[in-house]
């Protein structure tokens, strides 16, 4: 039987105030080959109960993740992201930033 390589998969964090910044990541990293996990879109505001259930759900998504990829233009890093990329470092995965301003 030949196995063959799984691909890299990746998550992508950062605010959903940068859709168009998240999509193109999204894009540029599924076109070189990666599976991609990413936040959710609501499109729409939300409860903090929702809220609070997207947040933990984007960690179990860290979890299945090799490494993830934080898409902060101007350098912005928000409270939730910040917290995602302390419990992908807790964890062992790999951080890298977009714009590392």
């Amino acid at each position: 039987m030949i196995m063959l390589d799984r691909p890299e998969i990746v998550c992508i964090c950062g605010s959903t105030r940068f859709v168009a910044e998240l999509r193109a990541a999204n894009r540029e990293l599924t076109f070189a080959g990666a599976i991609v996990v990413a936040p959710g879109e609501a499109g729409e505001l939300i409860t903090d109960e929702q809220k609070a259930g997207l947040d933990a759900l984007h960690l179990r998504k860290i979890d299945l993740a090799d490494r993830v990829l934080v898409v902060n233009p101007g350098g912005y890093v928000g409270e939730s992201t910040s917290r995602e990329i302390a419990y992908a470092r807790a964890n062992g995965k790999p951080v890298s930033f977009t714009d590392p301003a």
